[in-house]
């Protein structure tokens, strides 16, 4: 007998759960006051008020080129304020988060790297007009003419192309360049397509709906009758950063002969723009913001633990503020006061960070969670994570996150729910997070254990 299966379905998959997956944005009202448990935030009130307002001088273009420090303790919400920022930014603004640590490791300068993710923090919005033909195609003609280097074969001279649409008809003469495009994309009667009137771009968009009822099974896309006039003007918005215009004016075009070629092989991956380039590009921004063609979209550049640039970065990032063209810069730091990576002398800095810096800093404060809040952190971790855990396993697990830390309580989230499933149980219970608790050390056990064996563990 033939085996038959129902085939399940697979469109409600499982979305992978990362470190700040239940960030949602501030969670504040309409008059910019944090509610207490609200966007994947408890607590945190006066920090997030405050970032609410740097939300909305970003927004009123009010805020660029200057800066925000986030400091506090490890696991107070730093990471998560600076990703809520950028959720209520919404994904039209630049957002470029890097950890102080990759300007180090990089292939070229580190003032280069701060520079390039400066770049990548601002946007460019490009309003562009351009002329289109838009239309059902009608009839397709391609014209033949006499090889001019003689011998029996025909070239194609001309194509004619007619276009229908919901006001009129019209006929374009075509050159037979764009006649290869229209076989690329292989169009037909029937089809409706349109072509920038300035690149000769052809572009199909779709079957004319008038031919749906030709078969009963089909695999085409069908669209309507486009409306207006054949010839139109479309306004096409371009959002682009000026990294991505540094790299485009940076990239040789490179000869055909085998020299250039050879250059382009052995080129390097990654090769530094100059500041010359890079006035260059300024220059032609500002041209086209003069123009009203571009609008410039200041973004956020979140640097996370700051304490690890050196003192030159930090010279450079002074320098990098003050220019005319500079994004919101996020700081976030959980050092006190440490000296600064670069220098000689002891002199301890506040958040390892220099005190010119410091003074052009508007600095955000988050504090330790209490034991309340750090329960109703993990009861939104766990349903975020599907699992259900009992009201002694949730107190269990935010007495480790008072005594201990909330990271070390979060992650044992994970393993006793697999334990609990392992022991047939649909919830977690404390004997879960207890046998969690042998299996995994904290960070306390492990340094004790450490300071207790002698030599190699």
């Amino acid at each position: 007998m033939v085996q038959i299966s129902e085939v399940k379905d697979v469109q409600s998959r499982e979305s992978r759960t990362a470190a700040h997956t239940h960030i949602k944005g501030l969670g504040l009202d309409e008059h910019g006051i944090a509610k207490r448990v609200e966007g994947g935030f408890v607590g945190q009130a006066d920090a997030r008020e405050a970032c609410g307002i740097i939300v909305d001088l970003i927004k009123s273009k009010k805020m660029s080129g200057k800066a925000i420090l986030l400091a506090g303790a490890p696991g107070t919400g730093k990471t998560a304020l600076a990703l809520a920022i950028s959720q209520e930014l919404g994904p039209k603004v630049p957002f470029c988060p890097i950890v102080g640590s990759e300007l180090f490791s990089a292939e070229i300068k580190k003032t280069s790297v701060l520079m390039e993710n400066f770049r990548r923090a601002i946007g460019l919005r490009i309003k562009e007009t351009k002329e289109v033909y838009e239309g059902e195609v009608i009839e397709l003609t391609p014209e033949e003419a006499e090889n001019p280097l003689g011998g029996y074969g025909k070239t194609i001279s001309h194509v004619i192309v007619g276009l229908k649409t919901a006001k009129g008809t019209k006929n374009l003469r075509l050159d037979p360049s764009i006649y290869e495009s229209i076989q690329k994309e292989r169009i037909s009667v029937g089809d409706v397509i349109y072509i920038e009137a300035n690149t000769g771009a052809v572009k199909r968009v779709g079957r004319s709906d008038a031919y749906a009822t030709e078969f009963d099974l089909e695999a085409e896309e069908y669209v309507p009758l486009p409306k207006g006039e054949v010839h139109k003007k479309k306004e096409i918005v371009q959002d682009v950063t000026l990294h991505d215009l540094d790299v485009a004016n940076a990239r040789p075009q490179g000869g055909q002969d085998v020299l250039s070629m050879m250059g382009q092989l052995l080129k390097p991956r990654k090769t530094e723009i100059t500041d010359k380039l890079r006035s260059e590009v300024n220059k032609v921004v500002s041209k086209y913001i003069d123009q009203g063609v571009a609008e410039l979209v200041p973004g956020v550049l979140f640097i996370d633990e700051v304490n690890m640039l050196d003192i030159e970065c930090f010279t450079y990032l002074n320098r990098a503020l003050e220019s005319s063209i500079a994004p919101i810069v996020v700081l976030a730091s959980n050092r006190g006061m440490t000296s600064i990576r670069g220098t000689d002398d002891e002199t301890k800095a506040p958040h390892g960070c220099p005190r010119d810096l410091i003074d052009r800093l508007l600095i955000v404060k988050t504090l330790p969670y209490n034991q309340e809040e750090i329960k109703t952190i993990i009861n939104k971790r766990a349903s975020l994570e599907g699992l259900s855990v009992t009201q002694e396993a949730l107190d269990s697990l935010s007495v480790h996150g008072i005594n201990v830390s909330l990271r070390y309580a979060l992650q044992l989230l994970a393993p006793a729910g697999i334990l609990s499933k392992t022991a047939g149980r649909t919830e977690v219970t404390n004997e879960d997070v207890q046998e969690c608790e042998v299996l995994f050390l904290d960070s306390r056990r492990s340094i004790k254990i450490l300071e207790e064996s002698k030599g190699y563990l």
